[in-house]
């Protein structure tokens, strides 16, 4: 299954550091990342497959919300197909 993941909020040191070691600590790998730093805010956007992980989406789900707090950022998560399905013109 692949997943769409954004972060967002104050640029600082470690943030995609500390993202991608949570996703790798569970067998999730990144297929495509963009991230952008516009006037000291930060914003990026990750598609990963999830197929290797023996979490459940809501547990990864909640770890990664949990993360976003440590670090001072909004980190969210989504199926790719809901993805899909919000932003379908």
């Amino acid at each position: 299954m692949k997943a769409i993941i954004t972060v967002l909020g104050n640029d600082k040191v470690g943030i995609i550091a500390k993202v991608c070691t949570f996703l790798a600590d569970r067998d999730i790998n990144i297929l495509d990342i963009s991230q952008t730093i516009i006037q000291g805010y930060f914003n990026m956007l990750m598609i990963v497959e999830m197929n290797e992980s023996d979490e459940r989406f809501a547990e990864i789900a909640d770890g990664l919300e949990n993360l976003g707090n440590e670090i001072g950022v909004i980190i969210k998560i989504q199926h790719e197909d809901i993805f899909n399905s919000m932003h379908r013109i």
